[in-house]
């Protein structure tokens, strides 16, 4: 099977639309050692170099010659339209089995089957799948022509990304036959991740790798240590800059609250996350086309989004590890002569950070958790009703399920609905990969903070270096540093804006699975049972108010008449309809003044009467040491009552120091409601965050 040069570059020039494209350096000879089958390669080229084109050309050429179909294993089936759409220029057939197309398998498999199909693409998580193992892949496998493995540098337990179900493909490869063709790309990979690819891909690794520098990017470090500051800074800059581009944020929150205010000042941004849903594709192409300022993201908008001329990327915060960072800034600058790439550092990105590193990887209590209750339910268990057994969040049951699952010999395995051990023990080896990469990336952590504290000018080099790369290619900066502060004006506004956001509360529809058994209720809670929407003033510790919440808690023991005038300001901005016309709140053994103090003070701003109706009837555990709905649920039931006085039959306004489960409120608007209150309000002072 010879390697065909002029049809090569014929593919490369209808997939790009454009008549006069070339080959970049490297890109046609990974090619021609895959069609020549000159053994597995692992290409190593910065983001926007073209990948894809490699996998696609080579699976067109082998397509034309008679071989059979390749299999794409990527995590960005999301993210992937922009190069399926240029396959489709070449020719190729490509087509996704995903859990978002259940509808489309059955089509996509009888086109497989009959020859039809040139690539499938498919995620890790996909590989895990039975159905699909013993009813696709079996039947292909034979056939297959070329295995591409995207964003390889998840496999490896030194990844920045590392997805678990990678570690699928280790077992995989094994069983390959030696002379399969095999692809692996990734965009970030220093010495220790090629070494570990090496060695998972086989011994006979071939590495393409290209240059690291990003000559057009000129990248900055700024410590901004308050939101309020960066907040400031971004809307200042953002009216400066040239162009479009990207805002990174750590948590969803982040991405939220930046993007209101910078449309507060009249910026045309939008935010980007994980909950997005089915927006993101129409958000992708407005900055794709330039309808946006700037798209305000999570990582959510990471690997796969290709817009050559983003003339920035600016980080609200600092990410965990230098790998990281190198990916999501090497977005700019692509197809410009220069862009900037600056980070802004502050307080709260080291607790972000930890949380992230810390519930990387279930605890071994956790663990025992699980292990205990499989172990007393012969017949397995389901993930609902694992919440109802163990004290632990949805995200750890999964995350603990998903990673020991994965293990050879697995400690338990999934039929159908349910988990079931096996006889398999869970091994030493789990645990020490768990230290080891647990302590890698708080080292990660600490070179990142190195990153940030170097003087202007000096970062690419610092990235290139850590990448084990060869920074001598490196020039000084093409643009000239922007201002490392913002305006007294901008900061106090936004404080003010930080201060006047609140955060809705919505109203619980059911009850938990398995219902409240004392209060004898389950399934739908009845309109006129539900709370009306509510209100938050803040989120636990936030730079708004948070941190007065609780000082107030902990600290003084009352909350301040600070935080009574701005929750009278926020409920008249809410402006709720019907109006409250008294006040009660939820009653505390714990802290049995602290919440109706505040109540009492805010009725009286708002020239309302103020009555306790509701009644705590038993001392329960706080709610944020129940780790899941059911557990949160179960712990309210029961536990609170309506005292013998009568209920107005008036609105009212249902007052709470904070609010997590919501189950808290659902309970009591449920009592007031039942004893004939009018519609229920719900107004607390925080939402738990991280640390709630």
């Amino acid at each position: 099977m010879g390697y065909n040069a002029a049809r090569a570059l014929q593919l490369l020039r209808a997939g790009s639309g454009r008549a006069d494209a070339s080959f970049r350096p490297g890109q046609e000879e990974a090619v021609r050692h895959i069609v020549d089958g000159k053994g597995r390669l692992l290409v190593v080229q910065k983001t926007g170099w073209g990948k894809s084109f490699v996998y696609f050309i080579a699976t067109r050429l082998l397509r034309e010659a008679g071989a059979g179909p390749a299999l794409l294993i990527s995590p960005l089936l999301a993210l992937m339209r922009n190069q399926i759409a240029a396959a489709e220029r070449m020719g190729v057939r490509a087509a996704t089995i995903n859990s978002d197309n259940v509808g489309d398998w059955a089509s996509v498999e009888k086109s497989l089957s009959e020859g039809k199909i040139d690539i499938l693409l498919i995620s890790p998580e996909r590989l895990a799948n039975e159905r699909f193992r013993t009813q696709v892949l079996a039947g292909i496998a034979a056939k297959i022509s070329l295995l591409v493995i995207d964003e390889a540098h998840c496999i490896s337990d030194w990844g920045h990304d590392f997805r678990p179900h990678y570690r699928l493909l280790e077992r995989i490869v094994k069983t390959l036959p030696p002379r399969l063709r095999l692809l692996a790309t990734t965009a970030t990979a220093n010495q220790r991740v090629m070494d570990d690819l090496a060695a998972v891909l086989g011994p006979k690794l071939h590495i393409s790798r290209g240059e690291l520098d990003r000559p057009s990017l000129t990248l900055q470090t700024i410590r901004l240590p308050s939101q309020a500051e960066r907040l400031a800074w971004l809307a200042e800059q953002l009216a400066t800059l040239p162009g479009h581009g990207i805002i990174y944020t750590l948590t969803v929150r982040d991405a939220n609250q930046v993007a209101e205010w910078l449309k507060t000042r009249g910026f045309h941004v939008d935010a980007y996350t994980g909950e997005t849903g089915d927006c993101r594709e129409d958000l992708e192409r407005a900055l794709l086309n330039n309808q946006v300022k700037a798209l305000v993201a999570t990582t959510a908008l990471g690997m796969g989004y290709d817009k050559p001329d983003l003339a920035f990327v600016i980080h609200y915060q600092s990410p965990g590890s230098v790998v990281a960072y190198y990916q999501q800034v090497g977005r700019a600058g692509r197809a410009l002569d220069a862009a900037y790439g600056v980070l802004l550092s502050g307080r709260e990105e080291a607790d972000i950070t930890d949380w992230f590193i810390r519930s990387a990887f279930p605890t071994p209590q956790e663990v025992a958790k699980v292990l205990g209750a499989l172990e007393e339910e012969p017949n397995g268990l389901s993930v609902p009703e694992l919440l109802g057994r163990v004290n632990l969040s949805k995200g750890r049951i999964e995350k603990t399920l998903a990673l020991l699952s994965l293990e050879a010999p697995a400690p338990l395995v999934k039929q159908g609905s349910k988990w079931q051990l096996t006889a398999a023990t869970l091994k030493e080896a789990f645990w020490k990969r768990a230290e080891r990469l647990t302590a890698l990336r708080r080292d990660e952590h600490r070179q990142m903070q190195k990153y940030v504290d170097l003087p202007f000018g000096r970062h690419m080099r610092f990235l290139i270096e850590a990448l084990d790369g060869d920074p001598r290619s490196v020039t000084a900066p093409t643009l000239p540093s922007l201002p490392t502060n913002a305006s007294v004006e901008s900061v106090k506004d936004a404080i003010a804006f930080l201060r006047g956001a609140s955060l809705p509360v919505e109203p619980r529809k059911q009850w938990p699975s398995g219902g409240m058994p004392r209060y004898g209720v389950r399934g739908h809670i009845p309109i006129d049972y539900q709370a009306q929407p509510g209100r938050a003033l803040c989120v636990w510790d936030d730079a708004a108010w948070g941190e007065s919440v609780r000082r107030g808690k902990y600290h003084d023991g009352r909350f301040s008449d600070d935080l009574v005038s701005a929750c009278v300001k926020m409920i008249r901005a809410w402006n709720p309809r019907p109006a409250p016309e008294w006040v009660t709140c939820v009653p505390s053994l714990r802290h049995p003044d602290l919440v109706p103090d505040f109540a009492k003070r805010m009725a009286s701003a708002l020239g309302l009467p103020f009555r306790a109706v509701l009644v705590k009837t038993n001392d329960r555990p706080e709610q944020r040491a129940m780790a899941n709905s059911i557990q949160q649920a179960r712990n309210v039931d029961a536990s609170f009552a309506l005292d013998e006085q009568p209920v107005h039959q008036r609105p009212v306004l249902l007052v709470d120091d904070t609010v997590d489960s919501r189950w808290t409120l659902t309970v009591c608007v449920w009592l007031l409601r039942k004893n004939g209150s009018g519609p229920v309000w719900p107004m607390v002072l925080s939402q738990t965050g991280h640390k709630g």
